[in-house]
C-alpha cells in the first residue's frame, strides 16, 4: 500500500474521560490509543501516517516520533471533518489514498484497514466505510443504504429521529477515501448540524451529488467499531484486548490455568508448551521461551526469559534477562539490568539490581545483589549484601567462580572477591580478596560462665530452669 496515506484523528478533548489527558494519550492494555492505533496502521503497511492534534499535543508527540509520523495541529475542534482538512494538507502528493482513523479505534484490525481500501478501489466508490451491527447501537451515528446496498446517508445519532435510531448498522468513524475526491470535497462541507460542526459523513451527500457511491465494508468482527469514551469504556476494551490474547496463546499452544485471571498484554511473545498459573501479569515488550513456568502472583514486565526457567510464586521481574534453566523465587524481585545465567538459583526474598549472575550461581535467601558481576557456580549465602551506594557513587562488586560466600555478609563495593575464595559468615569485606583465599572479619568472642544465672536468674525461673550452683570463687567480667 505504497500510496496510501493514513490520518489519525487524535485532536478531541475527550470530556466523559475527566482527565487532564487527551483521551487517545490514554492507556489501554498496556499502550496509548494513539500508539495503538498508529501501530495498527504500520502493519497494514500504509507509508504515511499523519497525526492530527489539539489538546494537550505535547503528551502525543513523542508517539508520533515513534512512528515517523506527521503532525497537523487542529486549534479549534470544528468536527471531524475539518480535522480530515487539516490531516490531508500534511499528506505529500504521492498518496493517492487516504484511510482515516479514530485515535480511539483500538480494536480495528490490519487486514480490515486493507479490505477498506480494496473495497473501494473495487468498486471505483469514492469512499468506503467500516460499518458495523451492534445490539445498542446508541451513541453511534447510523448507516442509511439505498436499494443497491450502497450509503446514501450516514446520520449521527443527535441529528437522527426515532426510525434512524433503530437502525442497527453503525458507522465505526473509519474509511478510505478517494484522495482527489477528498480533497475537492472537504472544502464543501457546512456546519448546519445539532453540533455546529463539520461533519467528515457529510461526504456522502457531495459523493452522490457527483454521481458517485460509497460503499459499506461490514467488519469481520463488531468489536472493530468500538470506540472508547469513558474510563469504563477504556477498562472494557482493554479487557477485549487482553481476552483476545490469551485466546491467541491458547490456540498456539501455551497452557492457561485460569484465562479470565491472568492480564497478558498483546505485544507479549510466549512459547510453546509454557504454564501460566493465575493471577500472573505479563506486559511491555516481554519475550518469554518454550517450557516455561510461571506460577501465581508472578509480574513480569519489559524482560526476557530463557527456554525451561521457572518463576515460582510472586516474583517480580522488570527490565531483566533470565537464561535457559534458571529458578527464580518465590518472592525473588529481579530489577533492572539483573542478568541471571543459565542454571542459576534466584531464591527467597533476593533483590537483584544492574547485575549478572553466573551460570549454575545461587542465592537463594535475603540477599541484595546490586551493580555486581557473579561468576559461575558461586554460592551467595542467606542474609548477603552488596553495599554499593555510598550516598554520592554506585560502585561495583566483583565475585569470580566458585566463591563461597558466607552468610550475614557484607560486601562493601568497590571490592573484587578472587575465584575460589571463601568469605567466612558473618565478615564484613572492605578489601580486596585474592583467589584461593578466606577471608574472615570478625571479633573475638567472649563466655563469661555462668554470668546470667548471676546476673539475671528472672530469665531462668521465667523460662522454667533451675539454676546451676556457683561456686564462692572471683568470676572475671
Amino acid at each position: 500500500m505504497d500510496s496510501v496515506g493514513v490520518i489519525i484523528l487524535a485532536a478531541g478533548l475527550g470530556k466523559r474521560m475527566k482527565s487532564a489527558l487527551p483521551k487517545v494519550a490514554h492507556v489501554v492494555a498496556g499502550k496509548s490509543m494513539a500508539w495503538r492505533v498508529a501501530n495498527i496502521a504500520r502493519t497494514a503497511g500504509v507509508s504515511e501516517i499523519v497525526f492530527v492534534l489539539g489538546h494537550g499535543r505535547d503528551k502525543l508527540v513523542e508517539t508520533a516520533d515513534a512512528f515517523g509520523a506527521k503532525i497537523a495541529i487542529q486549534d479549534r475542534q470544528l468536527g471531524t471533518g475539518d480535522a480530515a482538512r487539516c490531516g490531508l494538507a500534511e499528506l505529500s502528493p504521492k498518496i493517492r489514498e487516504v484511510v482515516v482513523l479514530c485515535g480511539d479505534a483500538v480494536m480495528i484490525r490490519p487486514s480490515t484497514i486493507r479490505s477498506l481500501v480494496v473495497a473501494r478501489r473495487k468498486r471505483k466508490a469514492a469512499a468506503a466505510v467500516l460499518t458495523g451491527i451492534l445490539g445498542d447501537p446508541s451513541g453511534y451515528g447510523r448507516i442509511v443504504c439505498d436499494d443497491r446496498g450502497n450509503i446514501s446517508r450516514i446520520v449521527e445519532e443527535r441529528d437522527a429521529n426515532a426510525d434512524i435510531k433503530k437502525i442497527p448498522e453503525v458507522n465505526s468513524g473509519s474509511y478510505a477515501f478517494d484522495r482527489a475526491f477528498l480533497a475537492r470535497t472537504l472544502p464543501r462541507l457546512n456546519d448546519v448540524n445539532a453540533q455546529r460542526e463539520f461533519y467528515l459523513t457529510d461526504t456522502v451527500i457531495q459523493a452522490l451529488q457527483e454521481g458517485q457511491i460509497v460503499v459499506p465494508v461490514p467488519a469481520g468482527d463488531s468489536d472493530e467499531v468500538r470506540g472508547i469514551n469513558s474510563r469504563r469504556e477504556l477498562a472494557e476494551v482493554g479487557a477485549l484486548l487482553v481476552g483476545k490474547k490469551a485466546e491467541a496463546l491458547m490456540d498456539a499452544g501455551v497452557t492457561l490455568v485460569d484465562p479470565r485471571r491472568v492480564w497478558i498484554e498483546p505485544e507479549v511473545q510466549i512459547g510453546i508448551d509454557c504454564t501460566i498459573e493465575s493471577p500472573v501479569t505479563i506486559t511491555g515488550n516481554t519475550k518469554i521461551g518454550k517450557g516455561v513456568r510461571i506460577q501465581m502472583g508472578c509480574v513480569i514486565e519489559d524482560s526476557v526469559v530463557g527456554d525451561g526457567v521457572h518463576l515460582r510464586p510472586y516474583s517480580i521481574l522488570s527490565g531483566a534477562r533470565v537464561a535457559r534453566g534458571a529458578v527464580i523465587g518465590p518472592f525473588a524481585h529481579l530489577r533492572p539490568e539483573a542478568e541471571i545465567g543459565e542454571g542459576a538459583h534466584i531464591g527467597n526474598f533476593v533483590e537483584v539490581k544492574k547485575s549478572r549472575v553466573g551460570a549454575g550461581s545461587k542465592a537463594n535467601h535475603l540477599a541484595y545483589i546490586g551493580d555486581a558481576t557473579i561468576g559461575k557456580k558461586t554460592n551467595i549465602g542467606a542474609g548477603t549484601i552488596t553495599c554499593n551506594y555510598d550516598g554520592i557513587a554506585k560502585h561495583k562488586t566483583i565475585i569470580g567462580d566458585g566463591v563461597f560466600i558466607g552468610s550475614d555478609t557484607q560486601l562493601v563495593a568497590p571490592v573484587t572477591i578472587g575465584k575460589g575464595a571463601l568469605v567466612a559468615a558473618g565478615s564484613t569485606v572492605t578489601k580486596d580478596v585474592p583467589p584461593f583465599a578466606l577471608a574472615l572479619s570478625r571479633a573475638p568472642q567472649k563466655n563469661i560462665e555462668n554470668w546470667v544465672a548471676r546476673k539475671k536468674p528472672e530469665l531462668l525461673a521465667k523460662a522454667g530452669l533451675k539454676a546451676p550452683k556457683i561456686a564462692r570463687r572471683p568470676i572475671e567480667e
